[in-house]
């Protein structure tokens, strides 16, 4: 159930990158279909999630906690990092679209953090691509391309991050019934 709940957390972050950069200069059609399909993602995610905890069964002694102290240290460095960051970035008049960059990059880390945490390598592979998005997007900001940073850092990190949790969360259901 935990897996499941980190899978859900990872898809609301998902369906939020996507909703709040969804933006210009995609068209307003875009941008429509593009919300739609990130709240359905997430709200899958939820179902799944529901569907497992009707079918949780309890299992006799100790089990791994997914949310314990390297958990806890990882996502303390990663606040310390978004919002300390953040200001130095206002600090040094950088773009706003710096900010979904930045912001993209700290998330990417924080998954490839957790993998060696939770043993679980398959977390590695979106931190990674999300990591490599929010380097993209700080590179952009310094060119032309400055009004897409939203939505390569930030949409495309949401797409990866709903992709992942809809893949994963599906792969834990019909596991299950297997």
């Amino acid at each position: 159930m935990q897996r499941m709940t980190g899978l859900l957390v990872g898809a609301v972050f998902g369906a939020v990158f996507v909703v709040v950069n969804a933006q210009s200069p995609l068209n307003t059609v875009a941008v429509n279909i593009l919300r739609v399909a990130a709240c359905l993602g997430a709200a899958s995610v939820l179902a799944m999630w529901f569907a497992s905890a009707r079918k949780e069964r309890p299992t006799a002694g100790p089990q791994r906690n997914m949310f314990g102290r390297g958990y806890l240290i990882v996502v303390f460095a990663e606040v310390i990092l978004l919002f300390g960051g953040i200001r130095v970035l206002t600090a040094w008049e950088r773009p706003e679209q710096t900010n979904v960059a930045w912001v993209a990059f700290v998330v990417g880390v924080h998954f490839i953090a957790f993998a060696p945490i939770w043993k679980d390598w398959s977390i590695a592979i979106p931190g990674v691509v999300l990591t490599l998005l929010g380097v993209a997007g700080l590179v952009m900001v310094s060119t032309a391309a400055i009004a897409w940073v939203p939505f390569v850092s930030g949409v495309l990190s949401g797409v990866v991050l709903l992709t992942g949790t809809v893949t994963f969360g599906w792969r834990a259901m019909t596991a299950r019934t297997a």
